[in-house]
């Protein structure tokens, strides 16, 4: 019976393994992210895998492996054949790998759900992969790994009207081609996304009062709804002209509008808002404004290196007050040129008029900052506009900036002039 316990107790102490402490061993990852995306415009789940590696020579036991959202999650995992919410005890010896089965369960009919649904596997040593999965039933731009341009091409003939568009890379109208936008109509970018309209093509872009065309960022989580700086911009290339945009809503990126030498925007009855840079940007360009609605922008306008512009019935609202960078440069900003390294950009300004507009923030050195080189024209006015520092510098009773309302208070002295909002 002696013999026998102690050959019992011999095989349980070579059974045992010397593992490593986890938090000491780093784990490696086939993939730094993973992700799931145009599957869910034609079905709801989807499963890829992720194979987690121990390149080291020690032998470990993580206690678990789960999802940081738990229950609530819209993914679920088989860790090596363990479909358990919490996989535990998870061994992987030295130099070993083990196999992460990752299904996402969307419903790619539910409107309600974001575009973008995301978790993290957590591993206890302290690691964490993070999962992402775009959910709604839209059609996704995205750049292929075989392409060569830096950008997708918007296929203008084949451009859907029933789904919502989400550009996850830069993506370009190529010229020759109009891109036509209907009432309704929406576009949502990615970080690092824009939609650029090249030399010789057009965006065309009418909405109405009741159905704007949106230009906005991906995320739609409450918490980004007001956040700028999200996406890039609509960048209307050199000569891209007969450019429209009526009634749209343009938000959360870093410049709104921008338009490059030769181009030409009409653009009206169209909101502007939150962007980390101008809501409005022209460099020697031709746009004509009317009825817009500019605010929470870190300047409403840059109309640099001379162009042709006119704008009526504007309000152009800046009360800036993000964290980190605080607002010293004028709403406005009209010059016949652009530093640049080694010396500058001008060009003749032929005219930038205001008319009927309103001008004002937060800035108490004034809301228009000019500046007029010699050798270049230089012709700007404001033409009964309400503009902070002017020569009509009368505060105009905003209902309340601070939420973002810039209707016009009873008895206020702009009123008649401005953005319309029962446009």
């Amino acid at each position: 019976m002696g013999l026998l316990v102690c050959a019992l107790l011999l095989a349980a102490a070579c059974s045992t393994v010397d593992y490593a402490d986890e938090r000491e061993v780093r784990l490696e990852f086939s993939t730094d992210a993973l992700s799931f995306d145009t599957v869910f415009s034609t079905m709801g789940t989807a499963t890829r895998v992720l194979t987690v590696y121990n390149r080291s020579e020690r032998d470990v036991e993580l206690g678990s492996v789960t999802l940081l959202h738990g229950r609530a999650s819209r993914f679920r995992l088989n860790v090596d054949g363990d479909t358990s919410l919490v996989a535990r005890q998870v061994e992987l010896l030295a130099g070993d790998s083990l196999l992460v089965f990752v299904q996402a369960c969307i419903d790619p009919a539910d409107v309600q759900s974001p575009f973008v649904r995301t978790d993290s596997i957590v591993f206890s040593n302290g690691q964490f992969l993070r999962l992402e999965a775009w959910g709604r039933d839209a059609v996704y731009h995205r750049r292929l790994p075989t392409d060569t341009a830096w950008f997708t091409e918007v296929d203008c003939a084949a451009f859907r009207h029933d789904r919502p568009h989400v550009f996850l890379d830069p993506a370009a109208v190529l010229d020759g081609n109009t891109l036509t936008l209907l009432p309704g109509d929406e576009l949502y970018f990615a970080d690092g996304a824009l939609l650029v309209v090249d030399s010789n093509a057009t965006l065309v872009a009418r909405g109405t009062a009741a159905q704007p065309v949106l230009f906005s960022s991906l995320r739609r989580e409450e918490w980004y709804r007001q956040l700028p700086g999200q996406w890039q911009t609509l960048w209307f290339y050199n000569c891209s002209t007969g450019n429209v945009i009526d009634h749209a809503v343009v938000e959360n990126g870093t410049g709104g509008l921008r338009c490059y030498p030769g181009a030409a925007l009409t653009v009206s009855n169209t909101v502007v808002r939150h962007m980390s840079d101008a809501g409005i940007i022209g460099q020697h360009a031709t746009i004509r404004g009317s009825n817009l609605l500019v605010y929470d922008c870190y300047s409403s306008m840059a109309l640099l290196a001379g162009g042709d512009y006119s704008f009526s019935r504007c309000t152009l609202a800046d009360y800036w007050n993000y964290v980190g960078r605080n607002r010293d440069t004028a709403s406005v900003i009209v010059s016949n040129y652009y530093p640049v390294e080694g010396g500058y950009v001008g060009g003749d300004m032929q005219r930038a008029d205001f008319e009927d507009c309103i001008i004002w923030g937060n800035r108490s050195k004034g809301e228009v900052a000019t500046g007029a080189l010699e050798g270049f024209g230089f012709n700007c006015r404001f033409v009964h506009s309400l503009v902070r520092g002017g020569e009509w510098s009368e505060d105009p009773q905003f209902a309340d900036p601070a939420r973002h309302d810039y209707r016009l208070r009873e008895g206020s002295p702009a009123a008649g002039i401005g953005y319309n909002f029962d446009n």
